[in-house]
């Protein structure tokens, strides 16, 4: 189990830079389908550090200016419907079209807000991009890399994309082998089972209006699952 391996502080911090991490993908140039998905989270590194250039104490203090910086390099890249469509697994084939409309933008609100403390705590140097080993050929594909903590611990973390018509999209995040999306599919899962999905996407909407939601939701989610493998 993750969480038990490496303590509970170290990881926190590996979701905070995983946040950053993952911020790389999402801010990657959209690119045609040609291109290595590799190349993809190589220019983003470069990009992203341009972006939070002198701005990293701003928007740790600034969270709407965060979330700002979030949505313009995040909305074009990432693929919203596709991950709120894994993520939902089962219930989303009986949700109806405003269900999963809804949904769709919660479950975006709950990411950004659950891993945005992440982004100014992003370090370039800390991030190596493997080589790619997959398959391009392929609709989905995974971009394997290394995220080094402040004591020196190598962290696996993994790029989940999708090939689509403007190029390759992320939709999901592993770290150590520990996916965010199963994570969360588990979760919501659990909790639709015991309410609904329309009081699970109005929790979710109710956490976006907040600000944040629970800072535990992602650790338990994480531990739970870790625990069952």
């Amino acid at each position: 189990m993750m969480i038990k391996r490496y303590g509970l502080a170290r990881y926190r911090q590996t979701l905070l830079l995983v946040a950053a991490a993952l911020c790389v993908a999402m801010s990657a140039p959209v690119l045609a389908t040609a291109d290595s998905p590799n190349a993809v989270i190589d220019s983003a590194v470069v990009q992203l550090t341009e972006m939070l250039d002198g701005r990293k104490e701003e928007l740790a203090a600034d969270r709407q200016a965060l979330y700002a910086l979030i949505d313009e390099i995040l909305l074009p890249r990432f693929d919203r419907k596709f991950a709120a469509q894994v993520v939902l697994a089962k219930h989303w084939r009986s949700a109806g079209a405003e269900q999963r409309t809804r949904f769709i933008e919660a479950y975006y609100q709950a990411l950004v807000r659950k891993y945005a403390d992440g982004v100014p705590e992003f370090d370039p140097d800390r991030i190596t991009v493997l080589p790619y080993r997959g398959d391009q050929s392929k609709p989905r594909t995974r971009v394997r890399s290394q995220v080094i903590l402040d004591d020196g611990t190598k962290v696996a973390v993994d790029y989940e994309l999708v090939k689509r018509k403007s190029g390759w999209l992320v939709f999901n995040v592993v770290i150590e082998g520990v996916s965010y999306v199963r994570n969360f599919r588990a979760e919501l899962d659990a909790e639709i089972r015991s309410s609904s999905l329309d009081d699970v996407i109005a929790r979710l909407e109710r956490e976006a209006d907040a600000g944040a939601g629970p800072e535990t939701t992602a650790l338990e989610a994480a531990e739970s699952v870790a625990a069952d493998e």
